[in-house]
């Protein structure tokens, strides 16, 4: 993956703003959790081009992902 590192972090923001609205957590809460998620992971290390899902999917993962957890 060579998506722009700007672009990304951008890209972060708003779905961790969704992550947020979605499962009623703070920010920073929210910030928190999507770093150490494994939806993080696969986002940054470019698996199954993860960083080209819309925002909303990423952000409904990660809500999974917390559920599960």
């Amino acid at each position: 993956m060579e998506a722009n590192k700007t672009i990304l972090q951008m890209k972060y923001a708003r779905i961790v703003s969704l992550f947020a609205k979605e499962s009623g957590l703070a920010l920073e809460e929210a910030l928190a959790f999507f770093y150490n998620s494994e939806t993080y992971q696969l986002i940054s290390k470019g698996i199954a081009d993860m960083h080209c899902r819309s925002d909303e999917y990423l952000a409904d993962e990660l809500t999974i992902e917390y559920q599960q957890k």
